[in-house]
């Protein structure tokens, strides 16, 4: 399993274009790689040798229900209690490097492809005893429950673990590898893993309730994001507000993958609030 791509950090010289990718609009953000530079990280109360890339969080004309951060964690690195909310649910998926992951007393060693589930209120922490950095996604959401419904359970697995579930009648050209079963109601968030073989496509505008983020795991493609068809490539993230519509064509010559967050499960809000 080779690393997938993690932010640049330091700088552009300064000869090079300021020209981007980059992309903010009512229904959808892109945020290149090649943005994600060291001045535009953050440090993390509780959380030690860390930094993080805030690619997304709740906020008026952005993100409404989910935050999602690219952690970078040097040799050493850590934090004993790492959610401050007490209702943040939360993925980790590993990019690059390894780390410690340690639920409830029980120790779990992080690689590539790596993924964890962490329910709100579990007892969790983290920490990088090798010599080099590890890289990690950490997507959280404020757990809703729902009466009758338990909380579901912390889990540790990897996506070698996990089949792709194929389309149907797309002759295995476009996937998803789901992490949890889509029926299981206590889940009011589901982060996948989508794959499209070159040629693959999503064939008509996708129209729906659920917010995304998604982050290029490798590949490139062209992407459809409202009105507007944009190339990306692995490093990208985009976000999409509820009912943006969406598309994708996979031009090669490998597989596109991308890391895709969306909320589910649960009734629509009646208000605002």
């Amino acid at each position: 399993m080779t690393d997938y791509a993690t932010p640049p950090g330091s700088l552009p010289p300064q000869t090079a274009l300021t020209t981007t990718r980059a992309q903010f609009h009512e229904s959808f953000a892109v945020i290149p790689h090649g943005v994600m530079r060291d001045i535009v990280t953050s440090a993390l109360p509780g959380w030690t040798k860390t930094r993080a890339w805030i690619l997304a969080r709740p906020l008026t004309g952005f993100a409404e229900t989910f935050a999602q951060l690219i952690v970078e964690l040097a040799p050493g690195g850590g934090s004993d209690a790492p959610e401050p909310d007490p209702n943040g649910q939360a993925v980790l998926f590993v990019t690059s490097g390894g780390f410690t992951l340690t639920i409830s007393g029980q120790t779990h060693e992080m690689i590539p492809g790596s993924y964890a589930y962490l329910p709100p209120g579990a007892d969790w922490q983290i920490s990088n005893p090798g010599s080099a950095p590890a890289t990690f996604h950490w997507i959280r959401k404020s757990y809703e429950p729902a009466r009758g419904i338990d909380i579901p359970e912390a889990f540790v697995t990897h996506e070698t673990q996990t089949p792709i579930q194929y389309m149907p009648d797309t002759n295995e050209a476009w996937g998803t590898q789901r992490f949890v079963d889509p029926e299981d109601l206590r889940h009011d968030m589901h982060v996948t893993i989508v794959t499209f073989e070159p040629g693959g496509t999503i064939p008509f505008p996708e129209t729906h309730v659920m917010e995304h983020g998604l982050y290029v795991l490798e590949g490139k493609a062209v992407y459809l994001l409202n009105q507007s068809w944009v190339e990306v490539e692995a490093g990208d993230f985009m976000w999409l507000r509820a009912f943006c519509p969406q598309a994708c064509y996979a031009g090669g010559p490998g597989r596109f993958r991308y890391l895709l967050y969306k909320d589910v499960n649960r009734h629509p809000k009646l208000s605002l609030r």
